[in-house]
């Protein structure tokens, strides 16, 4: 604000954001007496505030001429501005709440504030609202479906959450929240604001039932009801990571989220309605039939991704949004248009709350309530940072008064005194009221809180239709990988190389026998090892999309892991088809339809039963270097147990070779080629080989059975 000769009959009407700090200066009483009168038609106060719950007011100065200037301007105050509020101004509407974290033990929540109608009445309003179209930015209003929704109003009391961290010799508890308050309504945009490490993502898994409060407390309530399994199909949650599938496209993404989440009672082509809907809604037309992309996969733009995300989630017409960093990465147009979407989708009655770092202030004008976490913004002063900041004057007395000594060099008071006078300005004097809102009674009937009570979880297909669901978008997603160039030159370029080394080999001499012998042992052992190693990826890569997916309650876990399991098969048995036809003529082997068919049905099994060792090691330890490390280990162990380099194994470690897919591989390679010609090869006898497939088939249905328990107890273990 301009003083002096620069003082002039202006009425300023507020933003939040120059609302939030002038709440926190009329709580301290930060700010200083004017050396000078200010004119009576300043107004330098703000009048009166009042609360407005779920719409956000900003507005501007109208410009009126200084008697000392001739010219118009706009003016919006900073928001580092000290204005001068009484304590009674409080009464008005003002909000202030507090919480805290581990990293400093004290926050505060802000509520957005309305300015009379009398004094906006010859203001101009000066907003984002009067920014023109950003065509490309589609910061235009967008329209969401208004489809009925279940009001879920959310309060949360006292909450605390630990950690404990387990060292070499003893055991260290770790406060993250402490003693968090707030509540958020339907209509509202929370924010949880606060640096890196302040807890934010903590306190939004908790109010969204992601962690369970075993090492917390507080309490956390729905519509004054407690978390239960009903709320699963209510609650979208947006993680601070993209969890997509690289090779499908945006389209194909949305169809299969609405296909496995919205009910059972709407028919496929009015599920495939609403995706599309949530298209337009969301300005992804352009890319709809462009792939998400990844790492290694060019796609979609990273604003484009972000907005798959948010309809993911929002295309179950969610009653609660959580969102993690919604903005994180993006540039200043693209999460302005975000956070422009979030504010859209709440005004349609849901209740929003999200995460953000370090917002611009054209963000901060699109919360409805805020949370403070930490040492961040506007709690400098608490933190000790008073290098570059005003210091309210009753706490310079009072440090004064009681101990001069207790100065830092600045001459300012240290960070333990400044902590301690904003503990008591709140309890004294915010607190109580705060406290009487939360304990405010509901607008809400019985029936309403009953049904956020109900613990009966809500399918949106039947399991069958969930199984085949998963298992068209399990092909979709991997066939990229499996007919990429580099796995088909690999393959078949092993292919050539041993079909020129055994080229037209003699099966009727024994040193002929005994080449293609060797022909036949790596074979087994080549389609062991190449199905292992691809296997071991499956669960540790999709961790994060089935974690994500099945706490929405998308699908069932047995679905998923059938068809994560048969939908590999169509596009693994492939390539073996493309390899024996290569090497079987070009090395003459038994030149017969039924030597053929079932020497490709035997390199079949071996690759199912190897694929099953594959993800039993990978949902076993769910990493990829300790998984690695154990199947080199275990797959170099079968191949020396294979029966090709020993012939005669002791007794005491013999047990590993019937183990050992090569092993029975090998011995059934060789019946299929000389069955009816000797009755031993290498050793080996020339019998049906009903044993060797009975083993394999035992292996193929055994290693998969011990991949879902690990996966099944994973996720108990997460839901714990």
């Amino acid at each position: 604000m301009e003083k002096g000769s620069h003082s002039s009959s202006t009425t300023l009407a507020r933003t939040k954001s120059d609302q939030l700090v002038e709440t926190l200066a009329a709580a301290f009483k930060s700010a200083r007496q004017s050396d000078q009168q200010t004119p009576p038609g300043t107004s330098e106060s703000g009048g009166t505030l009042s609360r407005k719950s779920s719409k956000r007011v900003m507005m501007g100065a109208s410009p009126r001429r200084s008697s000392g200037e001739n010219n118009n301007t706009y003016i919006r105050k900073s928001r580092s501005a000290q204005m001068k509020l009484d304590l009674e101004e409080l009464s008005s509407g003002a909000a202030l709440s507090r919480a805290s974290s581990a990293s400093l033990g004290l926050s505060f929540s802000f509520t957005g504030f309305t300015v009379p109608p009398d004094e906006i009445a010859d203001s101009k309003p000066f907003s984002d609202d009067d920014i023109p179209e950003d065509v490309e930015a589609r910061t235009c209003k967008m329209k969401f479906q208004t489809e009925p929704t279940l009001p879920i109003y959310l309060k949360f009391t006292d909450v605390t959450y630990k950690v404990i961290i387990k060292g070499m010799t003893s055991c260290e508890e770790r406060d993250i929240l402490n003693g968090i308050t707030g509540a958020v309504n339907p209509g509202e945009v929370l924010a949880l604001m606060g640096p890196s490490g302040s807890g934010k993502t903590t306190l939004l898994n908790l109010l969204g039932g992601r962690l369970i409060q075993s090492t917390g407390g507080g309490s956390i309530t729905y519509n004054d009801q407690p978390y239960s399994k009903f709320l699963k199909s209510r609650i979208g949650f947006v993680t601070q990571d993209d969890v997509l599938f690289p090779h499908l496209t945006v389209k194909e993404t949305l169809m299969y989220a609405a296909r496995l989440r919205l009910p059972k009672v709407l028919t496929r082509q009015q599920k495939e309605k609403r995706a599309v809907d949530v298209i337009y809604e969301l300005g992804l037309e352009r890319c709809q039939d462009t792939m998400i992309g990844g790492s290694f996969v060019r796609g979609v733009s990273g604003g484009e991704r972000k907005r798959v995300c948010i309809g993911n989630e929002i295309i179950i017409n969610p009653s609660l949004l959580f969102l993690d960093e919604p903005t994180s990465g993006l540039d200043s147009t693209t999460a302005l248009r975000t956070i422009q979407t979030l504010q859209d989708i709440a005004e349609v009655g849901k209740t929003v709350i999200t995460t953000i770092h370090q917002p611009s202030s054209r963000l901060f004008h699109k919360f409805d309530k805020l949370i403070l976490l930490g040492k961040e913004f506007l709690l400098d002063l608490a933190n000790g940072n008073l290098t570059d900041i005003s210091v309210p004057s009753e706490l310079e007395d009072k440090v004064q008064m009681e101990n001069s000594e207790t100065e830092t060099g600045n001459g300012k008071p240290p960070p333990a005194v400044v902590h301690e006078y904003l503990v008591e300005a709140y309890e004294s004097r915010v607190a109580d009221t705060e406290k009487k809102k939360l304990m405010a009674p509901l607008p809400l009937d019985d029936e309403l809180k009953s049904k956020v009570s109900s613990s009966k979880r809500q399918w949106g297909a039947s399991w069958w239709q969930q199984y085949c669901i998963l298992f068209c978008r399990g092909i979709k997603e991997r066939k990229h990988d499996y007919f990429s160039w580099l796995r088909i030159t690999q393959v078949l370029s092993t292919a050539i190389i041993l079909g020129l080394l055994w080229w037209q080999s003699d099966s009727k001499t024994i040193r002929g026998r005994q080449d293609q012998a060797g022909l036949l042992f790596f074979i087994a052992v080549f389609w062991g090892f190449f199905p292992v190693f691809t296997a071991i990826f499956t669960f540790p890569q999709e961790r994060a999309m089935l974690g994500k997916e099945r706490a929405a309650d998308m699908y069932r876990l047995s679905a998923y892991f059938l068809a994560r399991t048969t939908s590999d098969l169509p596009l693994d048995l492939i390539l073996p088809v493309l390899f024996l036809l290569v090497v079987y003529f070009m090395a003459e082997l038994r030149l017969s339809a039924s030597h053929f068919f079932l020497s490709m049905l035997t390199v079949f099994l071996c690759i199912v039963a190897a694929q099953g060792l594959g993800l039993a090691i990978g949902a076993t330890l769910m990493d990829l270097k300790r998984a690695t490390t154990l199947a080199s280990v275990t797959v170099m162990t079968f191949m020396l147990a294979g029966g090709y380099f020993v012939k005669k194994v002791p007794v005491f470690i013999s047990w590993i070779r019937y183990m050992s897919f090569n092993y029975h591989t090998y011995k059934l390679l060789l019946k299929v080629q000389y069955q009816d010609i000797m009755p031993t090869v290498n050793g080996i006898k020339t019998d049906s080989g009903l044993k060797e497939v009975g083993a394999l088939v035992a292996m193929i249905f055994g290693y998969r059975f011990l991949a879902y328990l690990s996966l099944r107890k994973m996720q108990l273990h997460c839901e714990a």
